[in-house]
């Protein structure tokens, strides 16, 4: 069965860094366009980025330039590495794979079970 597993989270000084991973099992990995989606306290359910299977890579306005996401496609892995950390970024990070293969469809029924980032002084 599809399983998605997230790991790296944990508590970051404003300006740390953290690198976010995503396990993946139970489906062809390299076939699908994968998100990092966040929910915090205040805006819930937030896009953050996907990335194509060749590689090509998207990002909501609030993380250009601070968060970069990438693939390892042998090794069935997703990974959001997270720079310039800001307190608004405090949230449970999910990955998720896109409800159809080979497609961005932005929706993604199936997430993992989250890993928590908090960013505070």
């Amino acid at each position: 069965q599809v399983q998605l597993v997230e790991s790296g989270g944990g508590l970051v000084q404003p300006g740390g860094s953290l690198r976010l991973s995503c396990a993946a099992s139970g489906f062809t990995f390299s076939r699908y366009w994968m998100y990092w989606v966040r929910q915090t306290p205040e805006k819930g359910l937030e896009w953050v980025s996907v990335i194509n299977p060749g590689g090509s890579t998207y990002y909501a306005d609030f993380v250009k330039g601070r968060f970069t996401i990438s693939r390892d496609n042998p090794k069935n892995t997703l990974y959001l590495e997270m720079n310039n950390l800001k307190s608004e970024d405090t949230g449970v990070y999910y990955c998720g794979k896109d409800d159809s293969e080979g497609y961005r469809t932005n929706k993604y029924s199936f997430r993992g079970q989250g890993t928590q980032v908090t960013v505070s002084s």
